[in-house]
């Protein structure tokens, strides 16, 4: 998890390097966006790993291939957790364990999006977008020392409604603001737990250029 962050850190840090001296164009000529967001998530449906958290990002970008439709692709990531305070699992029939745990569900959707946006000049952009693709998956369980996790792969799709902020409308670099749900279709156990399926509702605050 360490070297996912950092990663995207350095991928803010270079956006910032080549957006801000290189794109201060008219934002009537540019036919190109980039997102890259911190978002918080909410789990739906689930009680493993149940508690909101803002460990996630976002990162997308797209081509304008009319005025207000844009195509592009999409990667986030996020993890939620759950503490478990000490009990006792049946396994089997013959066989038993006593611990208490640490919960951890970590998403990795990616894949393609279609962006509407209802306008194309002024201060406020609000729009709409639809996202389609994979998604990665870990549910985990720490015990002390150990983690049993298993690791599975889905279909995913996220609808999203937002809208970018420019404050000084003729550059295009602006305040992203976002709602989205996700749903995700992997199926995974861990000990006596299982969760089918993936429902999160959540928010994204970012840069957009």
């Amino acid at each position: 998890m360490k070297t996912i962050k950092q990663i995207s850190l350095w991928v803010v840090a270079a956006a910032f390097m080549v957006v801000v001296p290189t794109r201060g164009n008219a934002q009537a000529v540019s036919k190109t966006y980039f997102n890259v967001d911190w978002q918080f998530n909410a789990p739906m449906g689930n009680s493993y790993a149940d508690k909101a958290s803002g460990w996630g990002m976002n990162f997308e970008g797209g081509y304008y291939v009319m005025p207000r439709m844009a195509i592009g692709a999409y990667i986030a990531y996020h993890t939620n957790n759950k503490y478990v305070d000490r009990q006792t699992l049946a396994l089997s029939s013959s066989s038993a364990l006593t611990t208490d745990q640490q919960h951890s569900l970590f998403q990795l959707p990616f894949g393609v999006l279609a962006k509407y946006r209802f306008t194309t000049d002024g201060m406020f952009e609000p729009y709409m977008t639809l996202k389609m693709g994979a998604n990665y998956s870990r549910m985990s369980s720490y015990m002390q020392a150990w983690e049993l996790y298993h690791d599975t792969w889905g279909f995913a799709v996220s609808p999203e409604i937002g809208i970018t902020i420019f404050p000084s409308p003729s550059y295009r670099y602006g305040l992203h603001l976002a709602m989205y749900y996700n749903y995700t279709t992997n199926k995974s156990k861990v000990l006596t737990y299982e969760i089918d399926g993936r429902s999160n509702l959540g928010f994204r605050v970012g840069v957009s250029f």
